[in-house]
């Protein structure tokens, strides 16, 4: 076993997607974050560890802005672990509706607040919808799928080997022209690593030239595919409107929803995510000592 057992904790690595994955694929509200890919492509970003504890789940340590933060996936930890959990750790983060709904008069019997966190409710909405744009609702986006359409030369590959060079140029150049890192460093390695982490994604081309890629995986037990990252460079009008509805419709149609992640308290990004009309949130809760 890769994973120590509690109270140890090691930095995640990819020898332990064997023990992760399997529990994490398991898993059936759609939390974006709990993938393997999702752990360790950010593992620097939230500095994040892991533990086993026997017979329930794993418990990842993270740190953000200074303040230590755990999750457990798998279920929410019996009361005497949990007092032990937030005494080292300002709150449990990520605990999913269902977990909520079976656990919250638990928590407040015991003191413990239980807040939404609605900055990292992942957006989710029909595949269909997206691939379709039907309708009064959709309007100004064919419209900008179609000005794109109609001024480009477009092409779309399955991203395998031969086009990953193509991917890898897309996001070398969008952090050229952003002039930032954002999640350059995950984005990247999850194009480097998109086979042994089960990802899936596309590459786009106009003219001729790598202008665009979604890489996602499925998630709740391929009910939805979380797109994870879309990079798009160059000032083609539409492109991201483009790269949304054209990744849709790639997409086997067994994917009832496409879960596009969290605004994390962006008003500009909320503002975006809402315009496409979600068919729900998936909600997550955070927990803190009482």
């Amino acid at each position: 076993m890769k994973i120590p057992e509690y109270p140890a904790f090691e930095p995640i690595s990819l020898e332990m997607r064997d023990e992760l994955y399997p529990a994490l694929n398991m898993l059936t509200d759609g939390i974006s974050e709990f993938t393997f890919s999702g752990l360790y492509l950010f593992r620097r970003t939230y500095q994040y560890q892991v533990s086993h504890l026997t017979g329930t789940t794993f418990i990842i340590s993270g740190l953000k802005a200074g303040e230590p933060f755990c999750f457990t996936p798998c279920c929410v930890p019996e009361p005497a672990m949990l007092v032990e959990l937030l005494q080292s750790h300002a709150y449990l983060k990520n605990m999913s509706e269902s977990q909520c709904l079976k656990e919250r008069m638990r928590l407040e019997a015991a003191s413990h607040r239980v807040v939404e966190d609605r900055d990292n409710f992942d957006y989710y909405y029909n595949r269909h919808d997206l691939a379709e744009l039907s309708g009064k609702t959709y309007h100004k986006k064919r419209n900008l799928v179609n000005a794109f359409l109609n001024s480009y030369n477009y092409e779309q590959k399955i991203l395998d080997q031969s086009t990953l060079p193509d991917a890898m140029a897309v996001v070398d150049a969008w952090r050229a022209e952003k002039g930032i890192d954002g999640d350059y460093v995950a984005s990247r390695e999850a194009l480097e690593l998109y086979e042994t982490l089960g990802m899936r994604g596309a590459v786009y081309y106009v003219d001729g030239q790598p202008a665009g890629y979604a890489l996602g995986e499925p998630i709740a037990k391929a009910r939805m595919f979380a797109v994870h990252f879309e990079k798009a460079v160059g000032a083609y009008k539409g492109i991201y409107q483009f790269l949304n509805q054209a990744f849709a419709q790639a997409l086997p149609p067994y994917f009832k929803f496409v879960n596009r992640e969290q605004d994390l308290g962006d008003e500009g990004l909320r503002q975006a995510k809402m315009t496409y009309r979600p068919a729900g949130f998936v909600k997550k809760y955070r927990v803190y000592p009482s």
